[in-house]
């Protein structure tokens, strides 16, 4: 399995960004694809999760309301659309594969897209 995230860059606070995640390696079906990200010195936490062919979402508390993740099965990518960015947003963005619901261990990790938000 391969995740490639793409995406990333340098935004002002209250803008916006759309992240992108291309799976390859295998089929989804039964996945959950998860976004995670991790600021400078602090550790790695959850952001959003997607059921590959359920489409059910789950948010972290700190996203609801300005970032949506969302799925195009065809292209097998998966997306993160980031509204309202705060400068505490800024971080390190991975996606991330997992048969099954989780919103910590994942069985597969792509490299990581940066994100900074500027005040």
């Amino acid at each position: 399995v391969q995740l490639q995230a793409s995406g990333g860059g340098l935004v002002q606070a209250g803008g916006s960004l759309r992240l992108s995640c291309a799976a390859s390696g295998r089929t989804f079906s039964g996945y959950y694809m998860g976004w995670f990200r991790q600021a400078p010195g602090k550790e790695r936490e959850f952001v959003a999760t997607i059921g590959w062919i359920s489409g059910g979402t789950y948010y972290a508390d700190s996203v609801k309301g300005r970032f949506t993740i969302s799925t195009e099965t065809v292209k097998n990518t998966v997306y993160l659309q980031m509204n309202s960015l705060k400068p505490e947003d800024t971080a390190v963005y991975y996606c991330a594969a997992n048969v099954g619901f989780s919103r910590s261990n994942y069985d597969y990790w792509g490299q990581g897209t940066l994100v900074t938000v500027s005040s």
